[in-house]
């Protein structure tokens, strides 16, 4: 069992920044996969980007050099960083997880998520 706290959404204009935090408690497995998956307005969940132990990190092409996924271990937390925030990165973003080593990007696979943290940027 994994349960996830996500913080740190809001509302910025075009260019700013944000930064999430997920908290995370796992019970049953210390190998885990963590993601953020966003769901646009209109649009299926996205992976945004995943970490792993033993696999790169992976972001989605349109994030990519905007957005940088970290982790503090001691802490149990995942951060997002996200720089030059664009209108269509618009969207409420999950804070995922499935055990065992990452195999995916489809957001389908992550079983465990928490309960979101809206980003709105405005132009």
């Amino acid at each position: 069992q994994v349960q996830l706290v996500e913080s740190g959404g809001g509302s910025v204009q075009t260019g700013g920044s944000l930064r999430l935090a997920c908290e995370a408690s796992v019970y049953t497995s210390n190998v885990v996969c963590m993601a953020w998956l966003r769901r646009a307005p209109g649009k299926e969940r996205e992976v945004v980007a995943r970490i792993g132990s033993g696999t790169p990190t992976i972001y989605t092409d349109s994030v990519k050099g905007r957005f940088t996924l970290s982790q503090d271990n001691a802490k149990k937390t995942l951060y997002l960083q996200m720089n030059n925030l664009k209108p269509e990165d618009t969207g409420m973003y999950y804070c995922a997880a499935h055990e065992g080593i990452c195999y995916s990007t489809r957001a389908y696979v992550y079983n465990f998520s928490g309960q979101g943290t809206q980003v709105t940027v405005s132009s």
